[in-house]
């Protein structure tokens, strides 16, 4: 009976997990060999919200994005990462990257919530926080 009921839930989270995966996979790979001025702009966006990413080299900061995109990638991919481990990971860098949307001047409509053209892309990346912590509801529910 456990492994049945454990089955069904793998089946349920598939479509989840393997198209932010793949997703997460493919932005990882894409910045692994990130040019000098292709990981400066990654870096001074970044550090305009979060200053501490600044005084990182601005490749190794590309790389350590691209390391950190493939390890969700991974987490979300293999079917043996619990969904908690796997949606906390997500939950955590889709909670920085929404940070970033909050926080960066012109990503929102002046006193709104809502993006302006230029932070769409940034605040579709609210679906991302959803599916993680539904990853994370559902492995914690399940495990009772």
């Amino acid at each position: 009976m456990t492994s049945r009921s454990a089955c069904r839930i793998t089946a349920r989270q598939l479509p989840l997990r393997l198209t932010v995966g793949a997703f997460f996979l493919n932005s990882g790979l894409s910045k692994l060999h990130t040019d000098r001025a292709g990981a400066e702009g990654l870096q001074q966006f970044a550090a305009a919200t979060y200053p501490f990413l600044g005084k990182l080299d601005a490749q190794r900061f590309a790389r350590l994005l691209a390391a950190g995109e493939l390890a969700i990638a991974g987490a979300l991919l293999v079917p043996v990462v619990p969904a908690v481990a796997a949606g906390a990971a997500l939950t955590a860098f889709s909670a920085g990257l929404l940070g970033l949307y909050l926080c960066t001047p012109g990503m929102r409509r002046e006193g709104s919530l809502l993006p302006t053209e230029q932070g769409t892309a940034l605040a579709k990346d609210v679906w991302l926080l959803g599916i993680g912590a539904s990853l994370v509801i559902e492995g914690v529910t399940e495990q009772r």
